[in-house]
This record gives C-alpha cells, structure tokens and sequence, in this order.
C-alpha cells in the first residue's frame, strides 16, 4: 500500500471510522479482499461524516469544523458545514481536499472512476433532513432514501465493478428497505429529535397521531401500522433479491449480510410486537446467520 492510497487520520476521523463497529450492517467484513475493504472504509468514512453532519454528531473538539474552513462562531451551523463539506467534496475530483476522510477518498474515486453525483446525493439528503422533518406520502419518503441509501449502493457497485442497469435496479430496492428498517428501529429516537419518517398518509389511515408516536409503549393503532410498514419493507427486499444471485464468490457473502441483516431486523421488530417506541428492536447473531443461510440458499437457486 503506498502512501497515497490512505491518509493519515486524525482523533477526528478515527472516531468517524470507529462507528463502523456499531452500524447495522457490515461495513467492509474481514473476507473481502483487502482493496476492496480500504476503498469501502473510505466510502464509509466519507457517508459517516456527512451524516454525522446533518445529525450535530461530530466528534467533540471542533477537528472537522477547522478542516473545513468553518470559523468557530458557525462551528453548530448543519446547514454551513453541509456546504463547507460539499466545497472539500469537490476538491476530491478536481484538486486536493483539506479533510482528511476526504484525502482518503480520493484515491478510490480515482482507482473506480466514481462519479461526484452518488457523493453529493448523500450532502443533499442530510440538507433535506434540516428542511424537512415530515414526509405526507411513501413516495416522498422513497425519493428522500434515494440521496440518503440508493448511492450507497450504487458506489458499492461501482467499488466491486459490477454496476448494470438491473442490478442498480435491484440495488436500489435493497437500499431503500434498509433505509426504511432504520426508520422503523428508532420512530422514538427520530421524533424526539423532531423528525417523523413513517409517511403521514400511513398515519392517517391507522388512525396515527405523533401523540401515539410520543408514548411509552405502542398501542394498537401503532402497531398495525408498524406491521404495515414491516410487510411492505419486506416486499422491497425480496425485489431486490435477485441482486445476491446475480454476483459470485465474496461479493456474494457481502451483499447476502445486507439482505440477511434487514430480513433479521424486521423479524427482530415481529417479535417485539412491533412495539418500536421501548428501543430499537435489534437481531442477534443466530438470527442473522438464519436469514444468511436462507438468503444463500435462495441466491443458488437464482444464480
């Protein structure tokens, strides 16, 4: 590995990438080639800090506000520093960023020829998360999980070399649904930051209000729509499913776990009752080796 190819991180940037240890679903597993984990870790690094962004989660010291070129007194400014970042972005495709997550990117976007689009689609949704808190329909929530999911998936594709019309297709279902798994875990964490994901038109037809949203434990009324919400997830990630059987060897373990892991988080929110407002329901480890030997078995069948 030449020194190009990875940037030295800073406390920062470390405590970034150290969150890859508590995310849902594996970020760059051990049995992917080592090139392949470097450039997803840096695609991580980069969708981490955007979000951590949007979310006010930066780590504590003002490190990635002085990268940035963000004077102190707009240091809490989301909306600023989502601009300053996209201003760094761009350095990675046609100069040298200040970032030091962003210098590490920059040798993966020049290695797969990644385009900026994917990248600004994910600044774009985090814009959208300070603007919009509500969403009225399913498809407002879909467009929204295109910027903030869709492009992952897309750069996963584009790192692996296997991007095609229909398994961007297929991919793009897959990302949506785990997006909408996300939303579904943490509906009490979302609203008390002041943010309601489960589209208002679902609301309304059960009968829904964020005062229901806002209690304890889920009554009724919640849980149908929860259960609702549960079904319809699962009918995007059986769309998306052919997408495991189309690809081969490694690759094919990597894109298994994250059909497995949303399989297993909404099985995990079953058995919950779908009450998700005591915590975010989470699947243990042998249900997630269940829904990754049933995805497999599957994927064989269709490969």
């Amino acid at each position: 590995m030449t020194g190009a190819r990875q940037a030295r991180p800073d406390a920062s940037s470390r405590a970034t990438l150290d969150k890859a240890a508590h995310e849902n679903f594996p970020v760059a597993p051990f049995f992917l080639p080592r090139a392949w984990r470097d450039d997803l870790m840096a695609v991580y690094g980069y969708a981490r800090l955007v979000d951590d962004i949007g979310d006010g989660d930066l780590a504590p010291g003002g490190g990635d506000a002085r990268h940035l070129g963000v004077p102190p007194e707009l240091a809490g400014d989301r909306l600023a520093l989502l601009d300053a970042f996209e201003a760094d972005l761009r350095r990675v495709f046609d100069g040298i960023p200040a970032h030091p997550l962003l210098r590490a990117l920059q040798p993966t976007v020049r290695r797969h020829a990644l385009s900026p689009e994917p990248f600004l689609g994910l600044i774009e949704a985090n814009r959208q998360d300070q603007l919009v808190r509500r969403y009225e329909t399913y498809d407002d929530l879909v467009a929204y999980c295109e910027l903030s999911a869709n492009t992952v998936g897309r750069l996963v594709l584009g790192i692996t070399g296997t991007t095609s019309p229909e398994r961007l297709r297929r991919s793009d279902a897959v990302c949506t649904a785990l997006q909408i798994v996300e939303h579904l875990q943490d509906v009490a964490e979302d609203l008390a930051g002041d943010r309601v994901y489960l589209p208002a038109e679902h609301m309304k037809r059960f009968g829904v209000t964020e005062a229901d949203l806002a209690r304890p434990t889920a009554g009724a009324a919640v849980r149908a729509l929860i259960a609702s919400e549960v079904d319809r997830t699962r009918a995007l990630l059986d769309e998306g499913m052919p997408l495991v059987g189309s690809v081969h060897g490694r690759l094919r373990l990597l894109l298994a776990g994250f059909v497995a892991g949303g399989h297993a988080s909404l099985d995990a929110i079953e058995a919950a009752g779908h009450d998700v407002l005591q915590g975010p329901p989470k699947a243990g480890r042998p249900q997630l080796l269940r829904r990754m030997g049933a995805v497999l078995r599957r994927a064989r069948g269709e490969g």
